[in-house]
């Protein structure tokens, strides 16, 4: 075998082994069937406001939740108002909003911190924004 055809098959073997590590990698969580049941409006924040704020959670989720499915967003009405200020004081920001998810969770545990083949309820979603420009996750959780 000539140096030639030597490199060709080395380096068709080693992407073989590349693109088989990558795709045994999980894509990111699952956002294709979210439910949105209506809200009660808003006196805080626009029909807009609150859409961008689910596409925020569902880009987050999306990225960030390996092995889990988002089933549901929901804005819980502004029942939330009086944490706004606590959040939007301690991450410097002029607005916040908190956004409500159920989603589930495959046998894989998600990154591990989750429970296996369990369903998350009312998992809350904190946002912030500066100057009505777009949302940005800071925390979730209970």
């Amino acid at each position: 075998m000539n140096r030639k055809t030597l490199f060709c098959f080395l380096t068709a073997l080693i992407m073989i082994f590349v693109l088989a590590g990558c795709s045994g990698k999980n894509s990111g969580g699952n956002i294709d069937n979210v439910q949105i049941p209506d809200w009660k409006p808003s006196e805080i924040y626009s029909d807009s406001d609150i859409e961008a704020a689910f596409q925020t959670v569902k880009d987050y989720f999306g990225n960030e939740f390996d092995g889990c499915t988002l089933t549901k967003l929901s804005y819980p009405g502004d029942t939330y108002a009086d944490e706004f200020d606590e959040w939007t004081e301690q991450y410097d920001a002029d607005e916040a909003i908190v956004i409500l998810s159920s989603f589930d969770v495959d046998s894989s545990g998600g990154d591990g911190s989750l429970n296996p083949d369990s369903t998350y309820d009312d998992w809350k979603w904190i946002l912030i924004r500066n100057d009505s420009g777009n949302w940005e996750h800071v925390d979730h959780g209970y």
